[in-house]
């Protein structure tokens, strides 16, 4: 499957000042998968070498004998290693400590020796204070398929063109099938899996049960991994997302986990889940000033699951309602399409967001951005519905030069307020672009 940051992986390679590096994400996000085709289609050996096997990762990383690690390597990955002709993959770094430390190593004494390191839980590993080579690595996140990504696996690669070039005239002709299609992507969601089975045409019923395995594997792993006070509190964190979200003011809410429940018990629990890339965390700004960090509030906040289709999955979503759009649907479609258009925010545009909601809450705003130092107010509207006032306050109220609506509509701008089809979030800098050029 193509994904996006494969070119990302390709200017890695090429870059003079290139550092190790290190791809991290949530789990079955497709992180050792790209690596390995990056690896097989630009290096002549690809070097692999899983740390999920302890006693031998332990003894490659006893010491920090860089030329004894390279040979070690070489002898178990039964390849060539070679200085920019191989590339060493280092899957679940993050099961050894020492494996961290010898990217320090690698940097300064063998920088012409391409290495990347995956890891599902590394965000969780370097906030515990294990030792880490800071400036000696270079960083990417990576993220679930967005829905450009899901419209090259189902084929639809002339449609994800048209979206992203931001060609109104066309884009209308084509916005009933969009809209079909960015359906089917509520349902289906961003995991590689659970795509790859869709695109092959396995039924929504296995597509669902690849889902619900893909939630009990995150279940699995916080059982596994964390902290065993912590465990009880991370799992009534992660089962209360659904209910969260379903409210009509999204605000985490801590008594919707138990009864009397408060934030000094279940901080470490929700930053937990924030660090294994298994949640988002929005934070509530008082203003939409530049820069939006100096208004923002750490005690009011949103939190969101990392792929719309697992959230369905959690709540037993009807895959007969999401693709319809049925009655029943209306029970948790906000909750998903809010959650869709983050995913693609986080993905494609910025990870930086926010919210906005007044203290007698009269006004709400969905999301706040910043784009060219520019704030972005975002409103999000599961159908076709664009009345509301909030938006439109809100612009006014701070000056902002444009308000942004995501709806079920086509295309259009009103005043100071620019509708844009839901299904074109992914490409929103573009449609941005056209939105001042029409002004």
């Amino acid at each position: 499957m193509k994904r996006k940051i494969y070119n990302k992986l390709c200017e890695w390679k090429f870059s003079k000042s290139r550092k190790p590096l290190i791809v991290q994400g949530a789990r079955q996000v497709g992180k050792s998968w790209i690596l390995k085709e990056f690896g097989k289609n630009e290096y002549d050996h690809v070097a692999y070498i899983s740390c999920d096997n302890r006693p031998l990762a332990e003894a490659l990383f006893a010491d920090y004998d860089m030329d004894r690690i390279l040979r070690s390597i070489e002898a178990v990955a039964k390849v060539p290693v070679l200085p920019a002709k191989t590339l060493i993959i280092l899957d679940e770094i993050q099961e050894i400590p020492a494996g961290l430390t010898a990217l320090k190593y690698f940097c300064e004494q063998k920088p012409d020796y391409h290495v990347a390191i995956a890891g599902s839980l590394l965000g969780i590993t370097l906030h515990q204070g294990t030792s880490f080579p800071v400036g000696k690595v270079d960083f990417m996140e990576m993220y679930p398929m967005d829905f450009e990504e899901f419209l090259w696996a189902v084929g639809e690669n002339a449609i994800a063109s048209i979206i992203a070039s931001a060609d109104i005239s066309v884009v209308g002709t084509l916005h009933d099938r969009c809209i079909e299609l960015l359906r089917q992507y509520y349902f289906v969601g961003g995991m590689p899996e659970a795509v790859a089975a869709y695109s092959s045409g396995t039924g929504v019923l296995e597509v669902r049960k690849i889902q619900k395995a893909i939630v009990e594997a995150y279940r699995n792993d916080i059982s596994k991994h964390a902290p065993a006070r912590e465990i009880e509190r991370i799992q009534l964190v992660m089962q209360s997302l659904p209910a969260q979200l379903a409210k009509e003011n999204k605000k985490f809410v801590y008594t919707a986990i138990r009864k009397g429940a408060r934030a000094s018990g279940f901080e470490i629990a929700i930053q937990w889940l924030v660090d294994a890339g298994i949640v988002t965390r929005v934070n509530r700004v008082s203003s939409a000033k530049i820069p939006l960090a100096f208004y923002e509030d750490f005690n009011a906040f949103k939190l969101y699951l990392l792929d719309c289709g697992l959230l369905g999955a959690m709540v037993d979503a009807e895959p007969s309602d999401i693709f319809l759009g049925t009655k029943v649907f209306e029970e948790y479609k906000g909750m998903l399409t809010e959650s869709f258009v983050l995913q693609q925010l986080v993905c494609d545009v910025t990870d930086r967001v926010y919210y906005f909601t007044s203290d007698s809450s009269r006004i709400e705003v969905d999301f706040i951005i910043a784009l060219k130092s520019e704030p972005y107010a975002i409103e999000v509207k599961a159908e076709d519905n664009l009345k509301g006032k909030s938006l439109k306050l809100f612009v006014e109220d701070q000056n902002l030069s444009r308000g942004l609506r995501f709806s079920m509509r086509p295309y259009r701008t009103q005043d100071r307020l620019t509708n844009y089809p839901l299904y074109t979030a992914f490409a929103l800098p573009t449609w941005l672009n056209l939105s001042f050029e029409t002004k």
